[in-house]
């Protein structure tokens, strides 16, 4: 444990905890709408729901059968989760006999042209979010727009950042939402160098249906007639299987200062790609992609971690960061958990909170070219080979066992786990962590083995697996429905987003290529300032 971590451990135990028992965690969990034969659902976006477009709370991503579910932001994990756990069991009061598919690589697909990209109404907005869509699919295709996640939204109480300045010298020459912001930037260096843990840990897709591919190119082995795996791999979501794209391929905003990212950002929403000129904004007369450059918006950067702000109407995420400064970080690389009902369990938020609260309160030297590249190849390691006996990684200069180097990232972790225990009066992080440091000493309790030896003892198909598991969560969720007060609660969200677009659709508007080009002339950011 560095001097600095020390240092600010005791400050922060030495002011009765208050601040570390603030900021906010939220969660988004994408899950696709299954028939009862896990085939991707044909049907539309149920209205029972609401509004995909303006719903706070249940909305789609990519497909009309996505899911997207949001909770409101808790200064407790375990009541996120809660909440979360309120809107599936309302969701199901309202899918007839549709699933919720429990595995973050999708079910059985059809073919491109019958997956049914989102749909948003005919508002300019709406317009918007769908056309961004269509052109995700021209860059990347559909079946890998499918892919489901947990994001793990996280934030730490303001007063908790005011302590550390006060303490820290030099840092009240800056502005407290510079200083802010710089912290939340070296925790996601911090991030960057530690993530594969999270993936050996929590990594979930070691396994996938063999028609995903679609004919592509792979090093996959066969377990069964429609399943492919790696033996050893913990999250072939993250893998270069899942989320992969040439144009992104030599994008890599660092975050060594917020300046720095937000301009990598901007180039890239600004910057022409061949390819995607060649297939140009329009075909026939319609909309096909909002743009032929790197980005079409800065949400297409596929990053596993963000710095993020709530917007305001009518702002784009980069303009937010500029005016505003960071908010919060966005936790982009978690599996759903197929064994967990919501896809997350509480501990597993528990311990995430450890980490990302160390990864803030640790030191957080600038990233060079050279050490992000080992911290990409440690990631890229770990999510195809986490479990392969005697794997190592780079650490600095040396190669070391991920088990060896884990055991020490998490003696590194305990202090700050203790600290947030002592805050709460209970022992609940510490728990987490003794979970955790078993996966590490036994592969076999991770969930990507769990997952395999589920296979390997019901027939190998992954399919049959994540049907398996989804029926359960369904009887788990149809076995407790929403009570009245909570039915109204939802029935009255899925009555307003309605009645807000329909106003939305109704409300005069300009021509859709104006609105196209207003926005897109909107993402240029003016600041001013250096990175040191």
């Amino acid at each position: 444990m560095s001097n600095l971590l020390t240092r600010r451990l005791a400050l922060l135990a030495d002011r009765q905890h208050h601040a570390l028992l603030g900021g906010l965690r939220g969660i988004e969990r994408e899950t696709l709408r299954v028939d009862p034969q896990a085939h991707l659902a044909a049907t539309a976006h149920p209205v029972a729901l609401g509004s995909a477009l303006t719903h706070p709370q249940i909305t789609t991503d990519y497909a009309e059968a996505l899911l997207e579910f949001i909770t409101p932001a808790e200064a407790d994990i375990a009541t996120t989760i809660d909440k979360l756990d309120g809107i599936h069991r309302y969701a199901y009061s309202k899918l007839g006999g549709e699933l919720l598919w429990s595995q973050s690589m999708p079910c059985l697909l059809p073919g491109e042209p019958d997956i049914t990209i989102a749909w948003y109404g005919k508002s300019n907005l709406g317009m918007l979010k769908h056309v961004y869509r269509r052109g995700l699919a021209l860059r990347y295709g559909k079946a890998m727009q499918c892919i489901a996640g947990i994001h793990y939204n996280y934030s730490l109480d303001e007063r908790l950042w005011r302590v550390l300045a006060e303490h820290e010298e030099g840092a009240g020459q800056r502005s407290a939402m510079a200083y802010q912001s710089e912290r939340y930037l070296a925790t996601i260096r911090n991030f960057r160098r530690h993530s594969w843990l999270l993936m050996y840990l929590f990594g979930a897709s070691p396994v996938l249906s063999s028609c995903f591919l679609r004919g592509r190119q792979h090093n996959l082995e066969r377990l069964s007639d429609d399943t492919l795996y790696l033996p050893y791999a913990t999250s072939l979501r993250m893998s270069d299987l899942g989320y992969q794209n040439d144009a992104q391929s030599g994008l890599s905003p660092h975050e060594n200062c917020l300046d720095s990212y937000v301009a990598a950002l901007t180039k890239a929403v600004n910057q022409p790609y061949e390819p995607y000129a060649k297939l140009g904004t329009k075909q026939d007369g319609e909309w096909v992609q909002l743009s032929t450059n790197v980005l079409q918006i800065e949400n297409e950067y596929y990053a596993t971690i963000r710095p993020k702000r709530v917007i305001r109407t009518g702002e784009r995420p980069i303009q937010a960061l500029c005016s505003r400064g960071v908010q919060y970080i966005e936790v982009r690389c978690m599996d759903v958990d197929p064994f967990e009902p919501v896809g997350i369990s509480v501990p597993t938020g528990r311990f995430l909170d450890a980490f990302l609260l160390f990864c803030a309160l640790e030191e957080s030297a600038p990233i060079d070219e050279a050490e992000g590249a080992r911290h990409t190849d440690n990631f890229a390691r770990t999510v195809k080979e986490g479990r392969r006996p005697g794997l190592t990684l780079h650490d600095g200069a040396r190669e070391v066992g991920l088990r060896q180097l884990g055991e020490e990232l998490l003696a590194r972790i305990a202090p700050v786990a203790a600290l947030l225990d002592a805050a709460r009066g209970d022992a609940v992080h510490a728990e987490a962590m003794t979970a955790q440091a078993a996966k590490l000493a036994d592969p076999g309790l991770t969930p990507s083995a769990r997952v395999l030896a589920e296979l390997r003892g019901n027939g190998g198909s992954f399919t049959a697996f994540g049907l398996r598991q989804s029926e359960r969560h369904a009887a788990h969720f149809r076995a407790r429905p929403p009570t009245a007060a909570e039915a109204g609660y939802f029935d009255g969200l899925a009555a307003a987003s309605l009645a807000e677009q329909d106003e939305m659709e109704r409300a005069p508007h300009i021509d859709f290529d104006d609105y196209v080009a207003a926005y897109r002339a909107s993402n240029l950011c003016h600041n001013s300032g250096d990175c040191d």
